[in-house]
């Protein structure tokens, strides 16, 4: 179950946390991943790590707010199966505490990038004759999380167009879906907690971790194994869907 033997899959932001185990977990299930990030060090440890496995891997550096480097690195990839918009970043603040740079820049980011991607990959799915694409959304596109303004705006709008798409392409064989996690942990929180709080890491740690009614924070992981689950054909059946993956957070936090 599972297998993605032959199947050909993109994972933006897949440098570190979520977006690295994602790329991990589908090439150790047999796909070919080509993995799209920013940091291109950050890149080629993911890349590193897949074919030291054993399994196979391609990296490159783009900036996916950008079109014509996205368009760039698609035609370079060529046919694909799979498409995961993962990559994205995050900013605290209220409205009136948000500034136009930071709120441009999130939104050039977290919801032109995930357009850019679309654009450059729908064509390329139709080439392998339909395919799977998961869309990284969050909590925020569904609950109101204090002094996240933007971020929430921005996770709102990939929630909403991967319903578009869903509904667009569903006569082409392109599955569309979203997954929505509550609080990960991953190198973004380390490095949160020691920047604002740097003498009550742990304190702070075991503050954000009960935020989620399970107790604890998701892992990378996780998030990965929904994912393939989300990408292969055991779930053929499943488009138009967000999935909060969330310890809770959602339904049980009253």
């Amino acid at each position: 179950m599972f297998s993605l033997q032959g199947k050909k899959a993109v994972v933006t932001g897949g440098g570190s946390g979520i977006g690295k185990a994602i790329a991990l977990i589908l090439a150790k299930q047999g796909a070919e991943v080509h993995v799209i990030e920013l940091n291109e060090a950050q890149a080629q440890s993911t890349l590193d790590e897949i074919n030291d496995n054993g399994n196979n891997g391609f990296s490159y550096a783009c900036d996916v707010s950008d079109q014509q480097a996205v368009i760039k690195t698609f035609d370079q990839i060529g046919s694909l199966d799979i498409l995961v918009n993962n990559a994205g970043i995050a900013h605290v603040g209220k409205a009136d505490t948000t500034q136009e740079a930071d709120f441009d820049r999130v939104m050039n980011v977290n919801v032109k990038g995930v357009y850019n991607c679309l654009f450059a990959a729908i064509p390329k799915l139709r080439l392998a004759g339909g395919g799977a694409i998961i869309n990284m959304a969050s909590i925020a596109s569904l609950v109101g999380l204090p002094d996240r303004f933007v971020y929430s705006a921005a996770k709102g709008a990939v929630k909403a167009m991967t319903m578009s798409v869903a509904k667009d392409y569903i006569n082409e064989n392109i599955r569309c879906n979203s997954i929505s996690p509550a609080r990960v942990h991953t190198p973004f929180v380390d490095g949160f907690l020691a920047k604002n709080y740097p003498d009550q890491i742990p304190e702070m740690f075991e503050k954000l971790s009960k935020t989620q009614p399970i107790g604890r924070m998701g892992k990378p992981e996780e998030i990965g194994a929904l994912a393939l689950f989300l990408c292969s054909d055991e779930a053929s059946f499943i488009t138009g869907c967000d999935y909060p993956i969330d310890g809770g957070f959602t339904t049980l936090n009253n």
